[in-house]
């Protein structure tokens, strides 16, 4: 059994003060770092993903440029490349990491199965040439990129576990929502403990 951990979105703008910031966000970031200093022997590969956005443009219609957003389609503009918001947390360590993903480079991206190393490589042809079976997640946002990523894992064959101390949502309601389905799907839910 090869397993894989996944980091998702752990930026800047989508914790407390970003751009799309969601309570507890730092605090899933400085506790991912914990989990890391503990476990991080435990796994083949570690992965790390980051909204990418492209400055110049709406990005495939998913920047809200001519009407506010309506925070399902369309969002403000947030992690755009290069800047501080697409940056980490700084509570997340990083040293850790064997691959960091970007997505959302010019189109509307939520899965990290979307994003591709600097070099080009995708998380399908990662997780195949590491021979993962298992993957454990954690990451911002539990009701949208976790959610989104999670599913992917599953439909790849991944057996995935979530770390619900380890995730933070933009809503209660939505997370626990996205909770369940991804419970329904198969994944386990558990706490990194």
């Amino acid at each position: 059994m090869s397993k894989a951990l996944f980091i998702i979105d752990v930026q800047n703008d989508f914790t407390e003060g970003g751009a799309l910031g969601v309570a507890g966000g730092a605090a899933v970031a400085a506790a991912i770092t914990r989990f890391l200093e503990a476990h991080a022997g435990d796994y083949t590969t570690i992965f790390a993903s980051r909204d990418w956005h492209d400055a110049d443009s709406d990005n495939g219609g998913h920047f809200a440029t001519d009407a506010p957003p309506d925070f399902v389609r369309t969002w403000p503009v947030h992690c755009v490349a290069g800047t501080t918001g697409a940056d980490y947390h700084p509570a997340l360590a990083t040293n850790k990491v064997t691959f960091h993903i970007r997505k959302g480079q010019g189109v509307p991206a939520y899965s990290i199965f979307e994003g591709r190393t600097e070099a080009g490589s995708t998380v399908h042809n990662l997780l195949d040439e590491h021979g993962i079976t298992d993957i454990d997640i954690t990451g911002i946002a539990t009701d949208y990129c976790v959610r989104a990523s999670a599913k992917d894992a599953l439909e790849h064959g991944q057996r995935v576990r979530i770390f619900t101390d380890l995730v933070a949502g933009v809503a209660p309601e939505s997370s626990a929502a996205a909770l369940a389905e991804l419970a329904h799907l198969g994944a386990r839910l558990e706490e990194s403990a």
